[in-house]
């Protein structure tokens, strides 16, 4: 399993190989049918992470980051926008994940599966990007969030801060399950 870190930085735990690599290269190196599952929390950041948007984020000038108001000795960090993708980064988006499960495909086993964390917002569009890159849909798991957003209160802290109500959210997470079809 060691061999499969190449030389990138990697630990071991457990039954399990943790490498630290930019996907794309790690998993253009990994050979055909290697790995028996993926699990996965992709960052979706499309637009805010562009340069101009990082700028605006540092000078407090929002742009598609939203610069939460300070409270009660609080500063709090800045916050994307995640509603405000256009045609365009939608399809950077589908094209990021048609690319990365063409590359997942070859790596996989035939009938292993990718387990993956979207958001109601993206995951219609993520999940038919990975079956248009070669993965079958298999089928959701619903998570149910009842986390607090828009600010730097911890999460599961419904209770103590019960009146507070920072962002509209959805209450749940469509983790995608699908697998590299048999043959």
């Amino acid at each position: 399993m060691s061999c499969l870190a190449f030389d990138y930085p990697s630990a071991v735990i457990g039954d399990s190989l943790i490498v630290h690599a930019d996907c794309f290269d790690w998993l253009k190196r990994v050979p055909e049918n290697s790995i028996h599952a993926v699990v996965t929390d992709p960052p979706y950041g499309v637009k805010e992470y562009e340069s101009d948007q990082i700028e605006k984020r540092a000078n407090g000038s929002g742009g598609i980051w939203r610069i939460p108001p300070s409270f009660d000795g609080y500063t709090r960090a800045p916050l994307p926008r995640f509603t405000a993708l256009g045609l365009k980064q939608r399809e950077t988006l589908r094209c990021f994940f048609v690319e990365w499960a063409q590359l997942v495909v070859h790596a996989l086993r035939p009938g292993a599966h990718v387990f993956i964390a979207s958001n109601a917002f993206l995951s219609q569009l993520v999940f038919s990007a990975l079956v248009e890159g070669g993965l079958e849909f298999r089928g959701q798991l619903i998570r149910v969030v009842r986390t607090l957003r828009g600010g730097d209160r911890p999460k599961n802290a419904e209770e103590e801060f019960a009146e507070v109500s920072s962002m509209a959210r959805g209450s749940y997470e469509p983790w995608g399950i699908l697998r590299k079809p048999l043959p």
